[in-house]
């Protein structure tokens, strides 16, 4: 969604699961984009997928694709300006 289009609801509901909390922190501590593919998580492919599409869809994550890889960043400007402070309350705590 656009920057104005974000809503609070959405990045709360996405933050509160706790492999898309660990996948924000991840993206938070390395501040550039990764591949989906680069982070070792304990769960299938297909429900990775499915956590990635919740954050892209909530406005926390924007992907880009290149060839067969999709590459996430975390949004940090965008959550920023829309709830200052949230995201650095929420990362501080997980």
């Amino acid at each position: 969604p656009a920057r104005d289009e974000i809503a609070l609801t959405d990045v709360l509901h996405a933050l509160s699961d706790p492999i898309r909390l660990d996948l924000v922190r991840r993206l938070a501590e390395c501040g550039e984009e990764r591949p989906c593919g680069s982070f070792d998580l304990p769960i299938a492919k297909s429900t990775a997928t499915h956590h990635w599409r919740v954050l892209r869809e909530s406005g926390v994550v924007a992907a880009r694709e290149e060839g067969t890889k999709k590459f996430n960043r975390l949004r940090r400007a965008d959550l920023d300006a829309r709830f200052p402070g949230l995201l650095d309350s929420i990362l501080a705590h997980a």
